[in-house]
């Protein structure tokens, strides 16, 4: 690809991120998208990003009409509200920043993508803090959380101490034997504390959380999965970060191959479906459901498993195939 194209590319990518996208737009790129249309790939890649980093009270209506125009169901839940707010304006070095992650996209693990990507939600709008907390509030279960206080921390000792087959014993080994953070990231380094309610005890939430909801919600611990579980935290809360990490996801899908393009939507749009139809997580109390197995609270709450369109492992398989 020559510079010149590359640039006019990216170009024709930045206005259309800018402009206010409908949700028939939306519905109907999704369908031209699956068909192959690379143009429609990456208008719709470009109106995720506008939507994740520029208008996050569009997030839910625009994700229910591409779910719709991909599988042509709709999606089986009580519609989320949507504002017609203007998009808030994304700068030129917000752009700058997005495309060295695009172009560095190669030589970064998945711990580098997260940095990255929450770099440039350091760059966005001084009023994207604030929209993005009013459109939390449009999601089931959202508005009974009590924001006044923050969740307290899990104790690693208190799991360990949980009997073989219940959800604290296999939430322990997950962490313990995969090597992971308790709660992913710090919560004091990112000064998650000072975030407006509700994004404060979201966010803390979702740092405790996301391994929890890989076991409940079905989630393999693989590269796909993870893809798939942040579709799923975006469903059940609108977690402005998970829009930000899958709309750089599908902007690298929409830039590379056809075939991938078409594994990464069906992925997020089977995973935003099921976090939809889920009902909501936040209200479960984690801590008081520690002894009991995984099986037992999904019966309770009415959890259906994730019924994932590909192996779990499929990225990795093909990377193996590679080497």
């Amino acid at each position: 690809m020559t510079e010149e194209k590359q640039y006019l590319d990216r170009k024709a990518f930045e206005i259309k991120a800018a402009g206010p996208a409908s949700s028939a737009e939306a519905e109907t790129l999704a369908r031209t998208a699956k068909s192959g249309d690379v143009a429609a790939q990456r208008k719709l890649a470009a109106i995720l990003t506008g939507t994740a980093f520029a208008a996050p009270e569009r997030i839910g209506t625009l994700y229910d009409a591409i779910a719709w125009g991909w599988r042509d169901v709709p999606v089986n839940a009580a519609p989320l509200a949507a504002t017609d707010r203007a998009p808030l304006p994304l700068t030129p070095a917000f752009w700058s920043a997005f495309w060295d992650l695009f172009d560095a996209r190669e030589t970064l693990d998945a711990g580098g993508v997260t940095i990255r990507v929450a770099v440039l939600g350091a760059l966005v709008s001084p009023d994207f803090q604030q929209r993005a907390a009013d459109a939390c509030r449009a999601y089931p279960g959202v508005n009974d959380i009590d924001a006044s206080e923050m969740p307290a921390r899990v104790q690693l000792d208190a799991l360990a101490q949980c009997p073989p087959g219940s959800l604290g014993n296999a939430f322990y080994r997950l962490i313990v034997d995969n090597k992971f953070d308790l709660e992913v990231l710090d919560r004091d380094a990112l000064a998650l504390g000072n975030l407006m309610p509700p994004l404060n005890y979201l966010n803390t939430r979702i740092l405790q959380a996301h391994d929890l909801w890989h076991i409940v919600g079905g989630y393999d611990v693989t590269q796909l999965h993870e893809i798939a579980i942040s579709a799923f935290q975006l469903a059940q809360f609108g977690h402005s970060y998970s829009a930000m990490f899958l709309s750089f996801v599908v902007t690298i899908s929409a830039f590379g191959e056809p075939a991938g393009f078409s594994l990464v939507m069906e992925t997020i749009v089977s995973a935003w479906t099921h976090g939809r139809e889920t009902p909501p997580l936040m209200r479960i109390e984690w801590e008081n459901v520690w002894q009991r197995s995984a099986q037992s609270i999904r019966e309770e709450y009415g959890i259906a498993p994730y019924q994932s369109p590909y192996p779990a492992d499929i990225l990795e398989q093909v990377r193996a195939l590679r080497a």
